[in-house]
């Protein structure tokens, strides 16, 4: 899978951010108890969840890699985080947390949280307290073999066809093996210019 590819990235952003939203919808429906947190806005954010990680992608020029690796580090947030689910509250901050860590971690050159602040649409001081509580929620672990990679990388491809066209919030349909599977899709659903963008 060429992640180079703009088609192909942008594929991978409309299947992620789909996928997320439905999640979070999902979540918002069933009214998933959710421990109060950094990550938990007062309000929904009137931008999209696929208009804000185009958002991302395009101002904080991170890898394309990094986008993947910062999926991978959202799935295992909410693993080792069940009392904090995503939903229409929480997904947007868990984003702009996992693509900032994720940069740091994979990328040579990145911006500083300010500049991941403003392209997030919140304060310095509250990125700086979002990248905190998300490493202490992963427990520092950051690293992702090669195997892994692969195999978050490939559902975006492999799954775009079922994603658009399922009719219901049940997203992994019954032939798809959990053994290898990421959590979230385990689970199906769990119980222009920086300056223009804010989830207050």
């Amino acid at each position: 899978m060429e992640l180079e590819s703009y088609d192909v990235m942008n594929n991978v952003i409309k299947y992620l951010s789909s996928f997320l939203q439905r999640i979070a919808e999902s979540n918002d429906v069933f009214g998933v108890p959710l421990k109060t947190s950094i990550f938990h806005g007062l309000t929904r954010p009137s931008i999209s969840i696929l208009c804000y990680m185009e958002r991302i992608y395009k101002y904080a020029n991170c890898s394309p890699s990094c986008i993947v690796v910062a999926y991978i580090y959202i799935d295992r947030f909410v693993r080792k985080q069940p009392l904090l689910p995503i939903s229409s509250f929480t997904v947007h901050r868990l984003l702009i947390a996992s693509v900032l860590v994720s940069a740091k971690f994979m990328d040579d050159m990145f911006y500083n949280n300010a500049y991941y602040a403003k392209v997030g649409g919140i304060s310095t001081a509250e990125m700086n307290l979002l990248e905190m509580d998300f490493l202490f929620g992963l427990g520092f672990h950051l690293n992702v073999s090669p195997s892994t990679f692969q195999t978050y990388c490939s559902f975006p491809k492999r799954n775009a066809t079922a994603l658009s066209s399922a009719q219901s919030t049940t997203f992994c349909p019954n032939s798809c093996s959990t053994r290898n599977t990421p959590f979230l899709h385990q689970r199906g659903w769990i119980h222009t210019s920086p300056a223009a963008c804010s989830l207050a």
